[in-house]
């Protein structure tokens, strides 16, 4: 079975308990990216091995339509430290992803006959992870 992209909220907040939707986003980017991978080829060895090593991450950008007032509730709390969901279905049903970082926003360029829009970066500081209560399964 599948699960649709309705309704994926974007959380943030000082603590774990203080968490509100930050604005209204258009995607949500990967959570993670494959971990490096640790050769451990010997001479003796006909083709190369590995083992799995450290996972990188990436900074989190989500696209948002921009408003005066989504840019500045936004910005109101960028560059300080924080605590981030994402939830996947309604209140989470799907699965809420939480992780800590600090946000920062921008608005991007355009073209005529185009919808303005504003990209929230995250830089986490902590591993992604799934919190129990949602059920993915």
């Amino acid at each position: 079975m599948a699960i649709n992209s309705y309704g994926i909220t974007l959380k943030q907040g000082t603590g774990s308990s203080s968490l509100t939707k930050l604005v209204d986003i258009k995607d949500i980017p990967d959570l993670g990216n494959a971990p490096e991978m640790l050769e451990t080829t010997t001479l003796s060895d006909p083709i190369q091995t590995y083992i799995l090593g450290i996972q990188g991450m990436d900074a989190l950008e989500f696209t948002a339509n921009y408003t005066k007032a989504d840019y500045e509730k936004v910005k109101t709390t960028a560059k300080t430290a924080g605590y981030y969901e994402i939830e996947l279905g309604e209140s989470g049903k799907e699965g809420i992803f939480a992780f800590q970082g600090m946000h920062d926003v921008r608005v991007t360029g355009t073209d005529v006959n185009a919808v303005v829009e504003m990209v929230i970066t995250i830089a986490p500081s902590s591993e992604i992870e799934l919190k129990s209560g949602g059920s993915a399964a």
